[in-house]
C-alpha cells in the first residue's frame, strides 16, 4: 500500500484510520509551511510521532515529570556511553536504577499522543506513507532523537478520534494550536542512543455480534471503479429501498464502513473484484478491500462482484464465505437481456436467499500482469468475447471518459487491458527497453502446468530481429494481420503455450515520441479473425497521451515541491 496526497482532500484523523486498518508498516510523511512531521507505524500501530525542531529527549521530559533527578539521568548516560550505546537508555533506567518502567511506558505515551495530536492542525500541505516490511527499534538509534519510540504501539483509530476532539475543542474555546505547547529540543542529552519500550496494549472493546432485526439495517456500501456501472447499481439498490452509500476507491469505503459500524449499523458491502488497489498499480484491489473487511469487520456481510471470472481469486472469495456474482461488463449494462438476470440474482442475494455459488467450467485462464500491477498470478476465465464490430462507438466514448477522469492516475493499464478483452479472446502486455522487448502480464493464456506467467516473463525478444515488432515500434501504428513463418513468431507462440492463430494484433502505447509498450493479442484457441480494431487502436493513442500527461503532471508537482 501507498498513499500519496495532499491534506486538503484527506485529513490526518482518515489517512490514520486506513493505515491501521491495512495494518501496515511504514513511515507517514506530512508536510506543511515548510515543516515536516512523521509518524512511524508497525504492522498499524503508531510507535513514533516526531515534528522537526519539537521534541525533547526522553530524559529531559522524565527530568520535567519528575520521575527521575539529574544526577540518576547523568550517569545513566554516562553509563550507555562506555558501553557504546549498545543498551537503551530505558532498559537502564529500569534495570540499574530501578525506575518503574510503567511511569517511563506513560511519559514516552503521552509525548507521541501529543505530538500526533499537534499534527491535526496541519490541514494544508501534503502526505505520503512510505510502506517498509519492518520498522525495527535498534535499526540506527541515533536517528530518533527524541529517543520516544514504543515496540507495540499506540491504536491509530484511538488517535484519529481523539485527535479531532482536542482539535475541535481549541478551536472553540480560541486556544492556540497544540504544537505551540510542545517542548522544542535543547541540551547536550540528545547525543545518547535508542529508546524502545513495550507498551502494553489496552484490550481491544468486545465488539457486538448481536445482529440487527431483519429489515433494520437496509443499508448498502457499494464500491466500483467503473462509474456507468457504480451510478447504474446504485439506482438500482436505491429503487429497492436501500441507503446507498457508493465510492470508487477502497480507502473512502473503509472509512465509511467504520464510521457506519462506529454509529451501531451493520450495512452489506457490495465489492467489485478487479479494480486498482489501493497503491494505484494493482488489478485487485476488491481482493484487497475484501481482506481488510474479513479482518477488520468480520460479522459484515459482504457480496463480490466480477465481471470475469478470477479463479485463483474467487477461491480466496469463497474461503472466506462470501457469494460472488458476474455482473454486466460495461459494453451490456445498458442490455435489459443481460442485466435483468443479473438484478435477480442481486436481489435473492441481499434477501438472504442462497445461490448456488458453481461457476461456469472455461477452458481458458486470463492472468493480468504481475510487475505492470504487481499482482502475477491471477487467473481469469473470459466470458465471451462480443464481435468488435458490436462494441460501437458508445463504449469507446465511455472509456475515453474514464480515461480523462483526473482521479485515475495509475489506472491507464489496467483500462488498457479492460478494453482489450473486449476484442480477443488473449492478450500480452509487453514493454519495451534498451536491452529489447519482454514480457509483463498476460490474460487468457493457457498452460497445461499453470506456468502461463512465467512463460511470458521469461519472454524477450531482441529489437530490430523480428520485422513486425520493428514495423510496429518504427512506425507507431498497429497491424491487424496473419502472423508470419519466422523464428521469432514461432518463438513469441511456444512462449505463449502453442498453437498459431488466424489472425493476430500487435498495437503500440506512445509516450513522449518513443513507444513505451504493446499490445498483442489473438483469438487463440479459436481461429477465427479479431475483428475491427479501429476503436482499440483510438483509446491505445489516447491512453499513451494520458500516460504523457500524467507523466507531465507528476514532474511539475516534484518540482513545486522542491521549490517549498
Amino acid at each position: 500500500m501507498s498513499l500519496v496526497g495532499n491534506l486538503e482532500d484527506l485529513g490526518l484523523g482518515e489517512i490514520l484510520q486506513i493505515v491501521s486498518l491495512s495494518r501496515k508498516s511504514g513511515v507517514l510523511s506530512l508536510y506543511s509551511r515548510g515543516r515536516e512531521g512523521k509518524i512511524v507505524f508497525r504492522q498499524g500501530q503508531v510507535i513514533r510521532a516526531i515534528i522537526d525542531g519539537l521534541q525533547s529527549h526522553l530524559g529531559q521530559l522524565l527530568l520535567k515529570k519528575g520521575v527521575i533527578a539529574d544526577a540518576t539521568l547523568r550517569q545513566a548516560l554516562s553509563l550507555q556511553l562506555q558501553e557504546g550505546g549498545k543498551e537503551r537508555l530505558g532498559a537502564i533506567l529500569a534495570d540499574r536504577f530501578s525506575v518503574p518502567a510503567d511511569l517511563i511506558e506513560e511519559v514516552v505515551r503521552e509525548q507521541i499522543e501529543n505530538t500526533v495530536y499537534a499534527l491535526f492542525s496541519w490541514e494544508e500541505g501534503s502526505f505520503d506513507f512510505e510502506l517498509r516490511d519492518t520498522v525495527d527499534a535498534h535499526d540506527e538509534p541515533r536517528q530518533d532523537p527524541s529517543q520516544c519510540f514504543l515496540e507495540q504501539g499506540l491504536n491509530p483509530q484511538f488517535l484519529a478520534m481523539e485527535g479531532s476532539r482536542i482539535l475541535d475543542e481549541r478551536r472553540h474555546r480560541g486556544e492556540p494550536p497544540l504544537e505551540d505547547t510542545l517542548d522544542r529540543e535543547d541540551g547536550p542529552l540528545l547525543d545518547s542512543c535508542d529508546l524502545a519500550f513495550d507498551l502494553i496494549q489496552d484490550e481491544p472493546p468486545v465488539e457486538s455480534t448481536a445482529l440487527p432485526a431483519k429489515g433494520e439495517d437496509r443499508i448498502v456500501v457499494l464500491v466500483d471503479d467503473d462509474d456507468l456501472v457504480r451510478e447504474q447499481l446504485a439506482s438500482l439498490l436505491s429503487s429497492w429501498g436501500f441507503t446507498v452509500h457508493d465510492f470508487s476507491k477502497t480507502e473512502d469505503t473503509l472509512i465509511k464502513i467504520d464510521f457506519l459500524c462506529r454509529d451501531g449499523f451493520q450495512p452489506t458491502v457490495l465489492v467489485d473484484l478487479i479494480m486498482p488497489r489501493m497503491d494505484g498499480t494493482g488489478i485487485l484491489g476488491g481482493l484487497e478491500l475484501i481482506d481488510l473487511i474479513y479482518d477488520n469487520f468480520p460479522h459484515l456481510t459482504v457480496i463480490v462482484l466480477a465481471d470475469h471470472h478470477t479463479s485463483n481469486a474467487e477461491q480466496q472469495v469463497r474461503e472466506k464465505g462470501y457469494p460472488l456474482l458476474l455482473k454486466p461488463r460495461r459494453a451490456e449494462i445498458s442490455d435489459p437481456k443481460t442485466f435483468h438476470p443479473f438484478a435477480e440474482r442481486l436481489q435473492s442475494q441481499l434477501s438472504g436467499f442462497t445461490l448456488e455459488k458453481t461457476v461456469e467450467g472455461a477452458s481458458q485462464t486470463i492472468n493480468l500482469g504481475d510487475e505492470l500491477f504487481r499482482e502475477i498470478g491471477e487467473e481469469f476465465v473470459p466470458v465471451s468475447v462480443p464481435e468488435a464490430q458490436g462494441l460501437g462507438i458508445s463504449l469507446l466514448r465511455s472509456m475515453l471518459e474514464e480515461l480523462n477522469n483526473p482521479s485515475l492516475e495509475g489506472g491507464i493499464p489496467l483500462l488498457v487491458l479492460r478494453f482489450a478483452a473486449e476484442y480477443m479472446n488473449r492478450a500480452v502486455v509487453l514493454i519495451v527497453r534498451e536491452d529489447g522487448i519482454r514480457g509483463l502480464g498476460q490474460f487468457g493464456v493457457v498452460d497445461p502446468e499453470g506456468l502461463a506467467d512465467a512463460r511470458v516473463r521469461d519472454l524477450h525478444i531482441p529489437l530490430g530481429v523480428d520485422p513486425l515488432f520493428s514495423r510496429v515500434i518504427t512506425a507507431r501504428t498497429a497491424v491487424k494481420e496473419p502472423p508470419e513463418q519466422n523464428e521469432w513468431t514461432r518463438y513469441l507462440f511456444e512462449q505463449l503455450g502453442g498453437g498459431e492463430p488466424q489472425e493476430l494484433f500487435l498495437g503500440p502505447l506512445t509516450s513522449e515520441g518513443k513507444v513505451v509498450a504493446l499490445l498483442y493479442g489473438d483469438n487463440l484457441p479459436e481461429k477465427k479473425p479479431i475483428g475491427d480494431t479501429e476503436s482499440l487502436e483510438i483509446f491505445l493513442a489516447q491512453a499513451g497521451l494520458a500516460m504523457e500527461k500524467s507523466l507531465l503532471q507528476r514532474r511539475l508537482k516534484e518540482k513545486d515541491q522542491e521549490g517549498l
